[in-house]
Protein backbone atom coordinates (compact mmCIF):
# COMPACT_ATOMS: atom_id res chain seq x y z
CA UNK A 1 0.00 0.00 0.00
CA UNK A 2 1.56 3.31 -1.09
CA UNK A 3 1.36 6.39 1.08
CA UNK A 4 -0.18 9.58 -0.32
CA UNK A 5 2.18 12.17 -1.77
CA UNK A 6 2.17 14.94 0.81
CA UNK A 7 4.07 18.06 -0.18
CA UNK A 8 4.94 20.36 2.72
CA UNK A 9 4.44 24.10 2.61
CA UNK A 10 7.78 25.81 1.82
CA UNK A 11 7.64 27.96 4.96
CA UNK A 12 11.37 27.95 5.69
CA UNK A 13 12.36 28.88 2.14
CA UNK A 14 9.80 31.70 2.03
CA UNK A 15 10.88 32.99 5.43
CA UNK A 16 14.52 33.07 4.35
CA UNK A 17 13.62 35.03 1.21
CA UNK A 18 11.29 37.51 2.91
CA UNK A 19 12.68 38.09 6.40
CA UNK A 20 15.60 40.28 5.20
CA UNK A 21 12.98 42.53 3.58
CA UNK A 22 10.52 42.46 6.50
CA UNK A 23 12.18 42.24 9.94
CA UNK A 24 10.00 40.32 12.37
CA UNK A 25 8.22 38.46 9.54
CA UNK A 26 6.49 35.19 10.50
CA UNK A 27 4.57 32.48 8.64
CA UNK A 28 1.57 30.48 9.83
CA UNK A 29 -0.24 27.66 8.02
CA UNK A 30 -3.60 26.51 9.37
CA UNK A 31 -5.78 23.64 8.11
CA UNK A 32 -9.01 25.64 8.39
CA UNK A 33 -10.21 29.13 9.28
CA UNK A 34 -13.17 31.35 8.52
CA UNK A 35 -11.13 33.91 6.59
CA UNK A 36 -7.43 34.72 6.65
CA UNK A 37 -8.19 38.39 6.07
CA UNK A 38 -10.71 38.45 8.91
CA UNK A 39 -8.24 36.78 11.26
CA UNK A 40 -5.47 39.30 10.59
CA UNK A 41 -7.90 42.17 11.05
CA UNK A 42 -8.97 40.65 14.39
CA UNK A 43 -5.32 40.48 15.44
CA UNK A 44 -4.84 44.10 14.47
CA UNK A 45 -7.68 45.13 16.76
CA UNK A 46 -5.74 43.32 19.49
CA UNK A 47 -2.69 45.52 18.68
CA UNK A 48 -0.80 42.85 16.73
CA UNK A 49 0.60 44.69 13.70
CA UNK A 50 3.70 42.63 12.88
CA UNK A 51 4.33 41.42 9.33
CA UNK A 52 2.83 37.96 8.90
CA UNK A 53 1.80 35.52 6.21
CA UNK A 54 -1.27 33.47 7.12
CA UNK A 55 -2.06 30.53 4.83
CA UNK A 56 -5.22 28.43 5.09
CA UNK A 57 -5.81 25.07 3.46
CA UNK A 58 -9.56 25.69 3.73
CA UNK A 59 -11.69 28.76 4.43
CA UNK A 60 -15.26 28.48 5.65
CA UNK A 61 -16.13 32.12 4.96
CA UNK A 62 -13.72 33.25 2.28
CA UNK A 63 -14.71 36.48 0.57
CA UNK A 64 -13.66 38.70 -2.27
CA UNK A 65 -14.28 42.27 -3.30
CA UNK A 66 -17.74 43.76 -2.62
CA UNK A 67 -18.41 40.98 -0.05
CA UNK A 68 -18.68 38.29 -2.70
CA UNK A 69 -17.95 34.75 -1.41
CA UNK A 70 -14.75 33.02 -2.53
CA UNK A 71 -15.10 29.29 -3.20
CA UNK A 72 -12.17 27.02 -2.47
CA UNK A 73 -11.90 23.35 -3.28
CA UNK A 74 -9.87 20.36 -2.11
CA UNK A 75 -7.20 18.76 -4.22
CA UNK A 76 -8.42 16.30 -6.82
CA UNK A 77 -7.14 12.95 -7.98
CA UNK A 78 -3.37 13.03 -8.26
CA UNK A 79 -3.25 16.46 -6.60
CA UNK A 80 -1.39 16.78 -3.32
CA UNK A 81 -2.58 19.68 -1.18
CA UNK A 82 -5.50 22.06 -1.59
CA UNK A 83 -7.01 22.92 -4.97
CA UNK A 84 -6.97 26.62 -4.08
CA UNK A 85 -4.16 28.78 -2.72
CA UNK A 86 -5.55 31.09 -0.03
CA UNK A 87 -3.38 33.44 1.97
CA UNK A 88 -3.28 36.87 3.55
CA UNK A 89 -0.18 38.96 3.92
CA UNK A 90 -0.33 41.59 6.66
CA UNK A 91 2.24 44.35 7.17
CA UNK A 92 2.56 48.05 8.04
CA UNK A 93 2.81 50.25 4.97
CA UNK A 94 3.16 54.02 4.55
CA UNK A 95 2.88 55.10 0.91
CA UNK A 96 2.18 58.74 0.11
CA UNK A 97 -0.71 57.66 -2.13
CA UNK A 98 -2.60 54.38 -1.78
CA UNK A 99 -4.18 54.67 -5.24
CA UNK A 100 -3.52 51.64 -7.44
CA UNK A 101 -2.30 49.28 -4.72
CA UNK A 102 -4.60 46.41 -5.76
CA UNK A 103 -3.46 46.82 -9.38
CA UNK A 104 0.20 46.61 -8.39
CA UNK A 105 -0.54 43.49 -6.33
CA UNK A 106 -2.38 41.87 -9.23
CA UNK A 107 0.47 42.66 -11.60
CA UNK A 108 3.01 41.17 -9.20
CA UNK A 109 1.08 37.91 -8.90
CA UNK A 110 0.55 37.59 -12.64
CA UNK A 111 4.17 38.43 -13.39
CA UNK A 112 5.37 35.71 -11.00
CA UNK A 113 3.06 33.03 -12.35
CA UNK A 114 2.79 33.11 -16.16
CA UNK A 115 3.27 35.44 -19.13
CA UNK A 116 -0.21 34.63 -20.48
CA UNK A 117 -2.13 35.79 -17.40
CA UNK A 118 -4.08 39.00 -17.90
CA UNK A 119 -5.39 41.58 -15.42
CA UNK A 120 -8.99 42.77 -15.13
CA UNK A 121 -9.36 46.12 -13.40
CA UNK A 122 -9.14 46.54 -10.50
CA UNK A 123 -7.90 43.30 -8.94
CA UNK A 124 -8.67 40.06 -10.81
CA UNK A 125 -6.32 37.74 -12.66
CA UNK A 126 -7.75 36.27 -15.86
CA UNK A 127 -6.75 33.59 -18.29
CA UNK A 128 -8.57 33.15 -21.60
CA UNK A 129 -11.42 35.34 -20.38
CA UNK A 130 -11.91 33.34 -17.18
CA UNK A 131 -11.15 34.32 -13.58
CA UNK A 132 -8.04 32.71 -12.15
CA UNK A 133 -7.54 34.71 -8.95
CA UNK A 134 -8.87 37.61 -6.93
CA UNK A 135 -7.37 40.06 -4.48
CA UNK A 136 -9.02 41.62 -1.42
CA UNK A 137 -7.17 44.47 0.31
CA UNK A 138 -8.14 45.93 3.68
CA UNK A 139 -6.37 48.58 5.74
CA UNK A 140 -6.66 50.02 9.24
CA UNK A 141 -4.78 52.46 11.42
CA UNK A 142 -1.77 51.22 13.36
CA UNK A 143 -1.89 52.10 17.07
CA UNK A 144 1.83 51.55 17.72
CA UNK A 145 3.54 54.98 18.03
CA UNK A 146 6.73 53.49 16.61
CA UNK A 147 4.89 52.98 13.32
CA UNK A 148 3.40 56.46 13.15
CA UNK A 149 2.27 57.39 9.67
CA UNK A 150 1.73 53.77 8.69
CA UNK A 151 -1.43 51.83 8.14
CA UNK A 152 -1.67 48.08 8.45
CA UNK A 153 -2.56 46.51 5.14
CA UNK A 154 -3.98 43.00 4.77
CA UNK A 155 -3.67 41.59 1.26
CA UNK A 156 -5.84 38.53 0.73
CA UNK A 157 -5.30 36.33 -2.32
CA UNK A 158 -7.41 33.48 -3.62
CA UNK A 159 -5.81 31.62 -6.52
CA UNK A 160 -7.46 28.64 -8.20
CA UNK A 161 -4.95 25.84 -8.56
CA UNK A 162 -7.57 23.47 -9.93
CA UNK A 163 -10.51 24.79 -11.93
CA UNK A 164 -13.46 25.12 -9.49
CA UNK A 165 -16.64 23.24 -10.31
CA UNK A 166 -19.10 25.77 -8.92
CA UNK A 167 -22.36 26.61 -10.68
CA UNK A 168 -23.82 30.08 -10.95
CA UNK A 169 -20.60 32.13 -10.98
CA UNK A 170 -20.81 35.45 -12.81
CA UNK A 171 -17.48 34.73 -14.54
CA UNK A 172 -16.28 31.30 -15.61
CA UNK A 173 -13.29 30.18 -13.50
CA UNK A 174 -9.87 29.00 -14.58
CA UNK A 175 -7.23 26.95 -12.77
CA UNK A 176 -3.46 27.45 -12.70
CA UNK A 177 -2.88 23.82 -13.66
CA UNK A 178 -4.41 24.63 -17.05
CA UNK A 179 -1.38 26.85 -17.68
CA UNK A 180 1.17 25.04 -15.53
CA UNK A 181 0.21 21.35 -15.31
CA UNK A 182 1.17 19.68 -12.05
CA UNK A 183 1.57 22.94 -10.12
CA UNK A 184 0.53 22.76 -6.47
CA UNK A 185 -0.57 25.44 -4.08
CA UNK A 186 2.70 25.17 -2.18
CA UNK A 187 4.75 25.77 -5.31
CA UNK A 188 2.59 28.71 -6.39
CA UNK A 189 3.01 30.35 -2.98
CA UNK A 190 6.79 30.03 -3.20
CA UNK A 191 6.75 31.71 -6.63
CA UNK A 192 4.67 34.75 -5.68
CA UNK A 193 5.44 35.74 -2.08
CA UNK A 194 8.92 37.31 -2.14
CA UNK A 195 8.24 39.22 -5.40
CA UNK A 196 4.98 40.48 -3.88
CA UNK A 197 6.83 41.92 -0.88
CA UNK A 198 9.32 43.58 -3.21
CA UNK A 199 6.43 45.07 -5.22
CA UNK A 200 4.86 46.46 -2.04
CA UNK A 201 8.10 48.13 -1.06
CA UNK A 202 8.47 49.75 -4.48
CA UNK A 203 4.85 50.90 -4.25
CA UNK A 204 5.48 52.37 -0.81
CA UNK A 205 8.33 54.48 -2.16
CA UNK A 206 7.08 55.36 -5.64
CA UNK A 207 3.34 54.74 -5.76
CA UNK A 208 1.61 53.13 -8.72
CA UNK A 209 3.39 55.06 -11.48
CA UNK A 210 6.17 52.44 -12.03
CA UNK A 211 3.46 49.80 -12.58
CA UNK A 212 1.21 51.69 -15.01
CA UNK A 213 2.78 50.41 -18.22
CA UNK A 214 3.28 46.95 -16.74
CA UNK A 215 -0.40 46.71 -15.84
CA UNK A 216 -1.53 48.04 -19.21
CA UNK A 217 0.64 45.46 -20.99
CA UNK A 218 -1.46 42.74 -19.32
CA UNK A 219 -4.81 44.58 -19.37
CA UNK A 220 -7.58 42.11 -20.27
CA UNK A 221 -10.02 44.91 -21.12
CA UNK A 222 -7.82 47.18 -23.24
CA UNK A 223 -9.67 48.66 -26.24
CA UNK A 224 -12.77 46.66 -25.23
CA UNK A 225 -16.34 47.98 -24.95
CA UNK A 226 -17.39 47.61 -21.30
CA UNK A 227 -20.43 48.13 -19.09
CA UNK A 228 -20.02 49.46 -15.55
CA UNK A 229 -22.31 48.66 -12.64
CA UNK A 230 -22.92 52.40 -12.13
CA UNK A 231 -24.55 52.63 -15.55
CA UNK A 232 -21.64 53.97 -17.56
CA UNK A 233 -20.69 52.47 -20.93
CA UNK A 234 -17.62 53.00 -23.03
CA UNK A 235 -14.34 51.63 -24.30
CA UNK A 236 -11.65 50.76 -21.74
CA UNK A 237 -8.35 52.51 -22.48
CA UNK A 238 -6.11 51.15 -19.75
CA UNK A 239 -5.20 52.86 -16.50
CA UNK A 240 -3.57 56.18 -15.69
CA UNK A 241 -0.53 56.80 -13.42
CA UNK A 242 -2.64 56.41 -10.25
CA UNK A 243 -4.49 53.30 -11.40
CA UNK A 244 -7.79 54.89 -12.44
CA UNK A 245 -9.59 53.09 -15.27
CA UNK A 246 -9.77 55.32 -18.35
CA UNK A 247 -13.12 55.01 -20.08
CA UNK A 248 -13.88 56.60 -23.43
CA UNK A 249 -17.59 57.46 -23.44
CA UNK A 250 -19.83 59.50 -25.76
CA UNK A 251 -19.44 62.32 -23.20
CA UNK A 252 -15.64 62.15 -23.36
CA UNK A 253 -12.86 60.47 -21.42
CA UNK A 254 -13.90 59.48 -17.88
CA UNK A 255 -11.76 58.29 -14.97
CA UNK A 256 -13.17 55.47 -12.85
CA UNK A 257 -11.63 55.24 -9.38
CA UNK A 258 -14.21 53.57 -7.14
CA UNK A 259 -13.38 49.99 -6.20
CA UNK A 260 -17.11 49.48 -5.62
CA UNK A 261 -17.79 49.73 -9.36
CA UNK A 262 -17.66 46.45 -11.27
CA UNK A 263 -16.66 46.28 -14.93
CA UNK A 264 -17.80 43.75 -17.50
CA UNK A 265 -17.32 43.31 -21.21
CA UNK A 266 -20.24 44.92 -23.02
CA UNK A 267 -22.96 42.66 -24.34
CA UNK A 268 -22.66 43.13 -28.06
CA UNK A 269 -25.90 42.55 -29.95
CA UNK A 270 -25.57 39.83 -32.57
CA UNK A 271 -25.46 40.94 -36.22
CA UNK A 272 -28.96 40.47 -37.60
CA UNK A 273 -27.46 39.47 -40.94
CA UNK A 274 -25.82 36.37 -39.47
Amino acid sequence: MSLPDITPWPSEAIWQAVSPLLPGFTIEVVPEIDSTNAELMRRLRADCADPVLLVAEHQTAGRGRMARPWHDRPGGAGQSGPGTLMFSLGLPLAPKDWSGLSLAVGWSLANSLHTDIRLKWPNDLWWQGRKLAGVLIETANVKNPAKAGSRYVVIGVGLNILRPEVAGLSTDPAGLTELLPGTRAMQALARVLAPLVETLQVFEQQGFAPFQQRFNARDALAQTPVDLSDGQHGVALGVDPVGALQLQTPQGLQRVTSAEVSVRRARVQADQND
